[in-house]
């Protein structure tokens, strides 16, 4: 659980505001507490539907009595408790604070009555705006824990009441019927792939999280690929239909006699009625939505459904690296929903956040270092830690801004209470590489380019999804000048460059269009009607698209898998339309002269007459500064180039042992540019894709070049392709250049 400025060290200013900032926070989570029952009756909030649940009342006193036991007796010397027969009726689980009241019989408490345990929360909140009003130091990571705490509960108050009122045969409903989205079809499920490898997951330290998304770590991942989207009702009624909860091989052992022992034939809340079939949901007894997701259910009824698609759950290590860098956003509590709704037509991963917690294959066990705070406040998380499954992403009650990627989720494996559903997941191991033309050129690239006298890779290769992490972080290194030289060139410039692109034209990046740098120009270029980026990385593009179509919800996204280098026809979005390429970053340095010109034709005969291309070009300089921009001291780049190595292995059923190559730079001044090599350590024999390889020891693989250039030089060799050079736009020292050709 992340803590700021515990020590009270920051400035008298900053404290306050920081206290002013608690306040605000803590009163719109007890408020909002409050608003989710507020038109409940007394009577609808002491009733307890099963073992699992809680009456409403309950949760509104349990949640005060929170903050009253772990903040204001230890904290506010004038602060008397409201009631101390509350300690025992209020106390959830904690062992180390004494005995309570028995979970099972929650819904005996008739008293205290409602009203008081409105007093109650009334008493605890007028103290803890005394307490907070002297600042937060010292507390202020029990307070996020109290508040975090509540958002949960608000959650469960939810997940309760549907519970009770799906009992009663009044079906009674929680809120009006919304016009939820669930009448839109979600489309085909598309498998977005992702390459593995070693990744880190847990919580970086930024911000507030539980103590069991910590410690963060490494873990292994295998090539895998996750559904774009969110199992739908339909598909469920299909399962059904075959059978599903019939046939015991398609159940692990335990959910089948969970099937047989409850009579298991739907998701919870389902019955069959004379026109279909029916669910309660907290808008009433509805329809079910065939393009909804599909919700409460088991993780045994989840894992059921994978075997039966022939697929599988996610781990949750594989959720996790899939969702970092989305957005936190979706279909939450705020939007008012209350019900998962389906999801909307774009591109890469849909409803990662909110809709349906997502059950995972992964038990709820700590992470690697993963110890307990002292005291009663350890209990929260790590007493749990067993029989239990992990769950990722939020539901259509969770509040907004309590989910993050890092967030860990857990019920046991049986329950089905929850707004719980799932998303697909598959292995992708060697077989892939024969599946697509991408994978095929890859081995024939790599095959051909070890077998030459002095072995090659090509560069185009480095920027699968890890090669493209890593050349970001490359970016941000301190001698790696293009990328900060380009950035400030594009901020200046970024206005008179869009000048040039037509109104409702296509904009077509030959690269994936992660960076920032594709945002400059989109940000100055309004106009555009079609984004199209071009990628020979599934995983990457899928990732790049699916951030492009969320910032741009006007700009038409079409991305298209490819070789840049070889493309032969652009997505149909793009008929009829001007188009402009772009193609920053210097990458243009990768190719020899001649290949320089080949693709510059490629590009021309792709783009079409009269088309526009903006493309970056890093230009000659002094040696030093070149050889560290490509061999950096924390060896960031080498581990970008022996990245290469890694996705033959995964790719190619190669067997190169990293340990035993190491990265080098040099300037070769004869030819412009500099050279990145891979270097054997010693006499070996590699396997790739069934064919062997000798190295001796000292012996290289020459993996990039990166040709610096005149901006007359570039001109000769973009006329030779057939291209005029239009504008030219230069920085300062170390200089960068980005000119606009046209065809």
């Amino acid at each position: 659980m992340a803590s700021h400025d515990e020590q009270g060290l920051a400035p008298a200013p900053f404290r306050a505001a920081r206290a002013r900032e608690a306040v605000t926070r803590y009163r719109r989570v007890r408020q909002g507490t409050l608003a989710l029952t507020r038109h409940l009756s007394a009577e609808d909030q002491l009733a307890q539907s099963m073992p699992d649940a809680s009456p409403a009342k309950w949760h509104l006193a349990h949640t005060t009595w929170f903050f009253e036991t772990f903040l204001l007796g230890p904290r506010l010397s004038s602060y008397a408790p409201f009631d101390p027969a509350f300690a025992y009726l209020f106390n959830s689980y904690y062992e180390a604070l004494g005995p309570r009241q028995p979970r099972p019989e929650r819904g005996l408490l008739t008293r205290p009555s409602l009203d008081r345990v409105l007093a109650y929360r009334a008493h605890v909140d007028d103290a803890m705006a005394v307490l907070l009003d002297g600042g937060c130091e010292g507390f202020a990571e029990l307070l996020d824990l109290g508040l975090a705490h509540e958002e949960q509960h608000q959650e469960l108050i939810l997940m309760d009441i549907l519970h009770l009122f799906a009992q009663s045969p009044l079906k009674p409903a929680y809120a009006p019927a919304p016009a939820l989205p669930v009448g839109r079809d979600p489309g085909k499920v598309v498998q977005v792939a992702f390459d593995g490898g070693l990744v880190e997951i847990g919580h970086n330290g930024d911000g507030f999280a539980f103590d069991n998304e910590s410690p963060r770590h490494k873990t292994f991942l295998e090539p895998y690929r996750l559904a774009d989207r969110l199992v739908t009702n339909g598909e469920w009624l299909s399962f059904m239909a075959d059978g599903g909860y019939s046939r015991p091989e398609l159940w692990l052992a335990e959910g089948w006699a969970r099937v047989q022992a409850e009579g298991w034939t739907a998701p919870l809340y389902w019955e069959e009625g004379p026109g279909g079939w029916l669910a309660m949901t907290l808008q009433g007894r509805r329809a079910v939505a065939p393009h909804a997701p599909v919700t409460h259910i088991s993780f045994y009824e989840a894992d059921a459904y994978a075997t039966w698609a022939g697929a599988r759950l996610p781990t949750e290590a594989e959720w996790e690296h899939a969702a970092v860098g989305l957005p936190t956003t979706g279909n939450l509590l705020d939007e008012g929903q209350l019900g998962p709704a389906a999801a909307a037509p774009g591109p890469g991963l849909r409803q990662m956040f909110g809709d349906v917690w997502e059950w995972t294959r992964s038990a709820y066990a700590p992470y690697p270092g993963f110890h307990p705070a002292a005291g009663a406040v350890g209990e929260y998380n790590g007493k749990f830690m067993i029989g239990q499954m992990v769950l990722r992403g939020g539901c259509c009650v969770t509040p907004d801004g309590h989910v993050r990627a890092s967030y860990r989720n857990f019920f046991y494996p049986h329950q089905r209470w929850m707004f719980s559903g799932l998303r697909l997941a598959w292995d992708a191991g060697p077989e892939r590489a024969s599946a697509s033309p991408a994978n095929d050129s890859f081995r024939d690239d790599v095959l051909a380019g070890l077998s030459r006298p002095q072995k090659e890779l090509s560069a185009k290769y480095f920027y699968d999804a890890e090669g493209s992490r890593l050349f970001e972080e490359i970016t941000e290194l301190p001698e790696y000048y293009p990328t900060r030289t380009e950035l400030a060139l594009l901020k200046d410039q970024a206005p008179e460059m869009a000048a040039a692109i037509p109104t409702d034209a296509a904009l077509v990046e030959f690269g994936s269009g992660a960076s920032t740098k594709t945002r400059l120009l989109l940000d100055a270029a309004p106009q555009l009607g079609v984004y199209v980026p071009i990628d020979i990385s599934q995983s990457a593009l899928d990732a790049a698209a699916a951030s492009i179509a969320r910032d741009y919800p006007s700009l038409r996204v079409a991305p298209l898998v490819d070789d840049f280098t070889t493309a032969l026809a652009l997505p149909s979005e793009t008929e009829g339309l001007p188009r402009v390429g772009f193609f920053p970053g210097s990458t243009i340095g990768n190719f020899k002269p001649d290949e320089v010109v080949a693709f510059l034709a490629g590009a021309k005969r792709l783009l079409g007459p009269g088309a526009g291309f903006l493309v970056g070009l890093d230009l000659a300089k002094d040696e030093a500064t070149l050889v560290a921009a490509y061999d950096d001291a924390q060896g960031v780049t080498a581990a970008f180039n022996l990245n290469l190595l890694s996705r033959i292995n995964r790719e190619l059923d190669g067997d190169f042992d990293l340990a035993a190559f190491e990265h080098r730079a040099i300037w070769n001044a004869v030819e412009s540019r500099v050279e990145m090599h891979l270097v054997s350590c010693k006499d070996q024999i590699v396997g790739v894709a069934g064919h062997s390889f000798a190295f001796t020891a000292g012996e290289t693989i020459h993996t990039e070049n990166s040709y610096k250039f005149t901006v007359a030089g570039f001109e000769k060799l973009a006329g030779q392709a057939g291209w005029k050079l239009e504008r030219c736009w230069e920085s300062p020292a170390p200089s960068f250049a980005m000119v606009l050709l046209r065809a």
